[in-house]
């Protein structure tokens, strides 16, 4: 629900920008390319620095490239098979910075081993769920299940750790890494269970 309202919302907030930068010739690649060059140097820079708020900010503003590119590729009615290809996986280029720069700044100067290793199991679950699905979808099975979709992940990351480097206290953040990291294990679940129902009829 999150996802369907929140995408709705901010379409319509970028689409002026979207049609600028067509009229200027910019491709929606060049615009995917760029937001994940963006995420993934604000958060293995900024954050392994200690600067989670504006690490937070600066990966937040890269972050909606992703809406970005989505409408110009609309616009242009360019669904390619490539854009598609490279949109998933530069969003898993970006996700794992993500989690890789809380990963460092929490095993080094912010010496919270808890949190680093909270982070460390959201990483690779996070790299496991479209995994899955992937793979599923190349044997010919369906693996849309679980409760952990990309977009819910990663705003809750984002703004509880922008709020750590604010001051809150990075229990919040431990808390909200450890059910990232048990919804994300829930819906690889899901998806192994599903496609051993479809393989084994």
């Amino acid at each position: 629900m999150l996802n369907k309202y929140a995408r709705a919302f901010f379409a319509r907030l970028f689409t002026p920008l979207a049609q600028f930068l067509l009229r200027r010739g910019v491709s929606p690649d060049a615009v995917t390319v760029v937001g994940t060059v963006g995420v993934s140097a604000a958060a293995l820079v900024l954050y392994p620095l200690g600067q989670l708020f504006w690490g937070t900010v600066v990966v937040t503003v890269f972050v909606f490239s992703d809406i970005v590119d989505g409408l110009m590729a609309r616009a242009l009615d360019r669904r390619s098979d490539w854009g598609a290809f490279l949109d998933s996986t530069l969003d898993r280029v970006a996700d794992a910075a993500v989690f890789a720069g809380v990963v460092i700044w929490f095993f080094t100067g912010g010496a919270n081993p808890a949190i680093a290793v909270a982070a460390l199991f959201c990483l690779v679950l996070g790299s496991l769920v479209p995994y899955a699905r992937a793979r599923a979808e190349a044997i010919g099975a369906t693996a849309d299940v679980g409760i952990a979709e990309r977009s819910e992940r990663l705003v809750a990351v984002l703004v509880f750790t922008g709020f750590t480097g604010l001051g809150l206290p990075p229990v919040f953040l431990l808390v909200v890494l450890v059910l990232l990291a048990v919804a994300s294990a829930a819906t690889l679940g899901q998806r192994i269970l599903t496609v051993r129902r479809q393989t084994t009829v």
